[in-house]
């Protein structure tokens, strides 16, 4: 028996209780060690408030008659660890780049959180600003755009906006049926598909404006088409992948690389010499090159040729703009 449905239970049993319920009934009720009974009721008195007495003889736990119909479990109960637990991920979504929308949203559920650490701490104020979150190149977005995608994604309406592509600038207006939004590096974006394309897309959402929900359903794509589309392949520029690509990293490098995810479908393995050979597919080489090239001179492409040429042509740009 879970937590919550124990506490249910013994909040039941001690409410309705005209006489003291010895410990061995309430391990028998909740199914439980006589160690974990005393840590609910523990729990019960000191974190909710709950008007629980002990009683020597005969021996046992109820509520105090004058309290016990007053009384009732809070709707929203977690332990401290938990509401930690809770204002951290607070923290996180404030600076996901939806701060402005979901931190309006979410203040009163901040501000309760805060009440009940506060209640449980016998008044003292847990200092929620020692956590933090350090966002690296977010991107500004449009709020009335991310509620309307948002809300379209969870209420299953076909979505139309206006679309900036960010490569020549062109404007477009596209009418899609969301599948996903998905946080990615810093940006959001809206897995949808494009039925004008008649093909799944992901736009960023920092390049959407003018959203509004249609009265119309969307049309929904299996999970199994959704990932293999726009999961299969390396981040979030993707589709089917088109080549495998091999990187090895030297050895002042190796365990750093070797530790970091870049693909579910990762192959890698340390090589005699201290290095560490990576292996993964893709689809569009540009976000594989700016991870790889951020290593400088610690990664070299191995194969295939094409993506080796690339990063030549890129590195030789850069020199370029340098003198070089």
């Amino acid at each position: 028996m879970e937590r919550y449905e124990r506490i249910n239970l013994l909040h039941r049993r001690l409410s309705q209780a005209r006489v003291p319920v010895p410990a061995q009934r309430l391990m028998d009720d909740l199914q439980c060690s006589r160690a974990t009974v005393y840590r609910d009721v523990a729990f019960l008195r000191d974190c909710l408030g709950a008007p629980v007495e002990t009683s020597e003889e005969p021996p046992g736990f109820r509520y105090d008659l004058a309290e016990a119909e007053r009384f009732e479990l809070p709707g929203l109960w977690l332990s401290p660890d938990e509401l930690h637990a809770l204002l951290a991920t607070h923290q996180l979504l404030d600076h996901s780049g939806a701060g402005g929308f979901l931190s309006d949203a979410l203040e009163p559920i901040r501000e309760r959180i805060g009440q009940l650490l506060s209640e449980q701490a016998g008044g003292k104020r847990w200092p929620v600003e020692r956590v933090r979150v350090i966002s690296s190149g977010t991107r500004s977005l449009d709020q009335a755009s991310f509620r309307a995608a948002a809300g379209a994604v969870l209420q299953r309406h076909r979505l139309a906006f206006r679309y900036r592509a960010r490569s020549t600038g062109a404007t477009t207006l596209r009418t899609v049926s969301p599948q996903r939004l998905t946080h990615y590096r810093n940006n959001w974006y809206l897995d949808a598909f494009d039925h004008e394309r008649q093909g799944l897309r992901s736009f960023s959402l920092d390049r959407i404006d003018l959203a509004r929900p249609l009265d119309e359903s969307a049309l929904d794509v299996p999970e199994a088409e959704l990932d293999q589309h726009l999961a299969s392949s390396y981040g979030i520029f993707s589709g089917p992948p088109k080549a495998w690509a091999t990187i090895v990293f030297s050895p002042d490098a190796a365990r750093w690389a070797a530790e970091e995810r870049w693909h579910s479908q990762q192959q890698g393995r340390f090589l005699p010499d201290g290095r560490y050979e990576l292996r993964l597919p893709y689809s569009s080489s540009r976000e594989l090159l700016m991870d790889v090239l951020r290593y400088g001179p610690d990664a070299t492409i191995v194969e295939p040729v094409s993506l080796r040429a690339e990063a030549q042509i890129r590195l030789r740009l850069a020199l370029g703009n340098y003198g070089g």
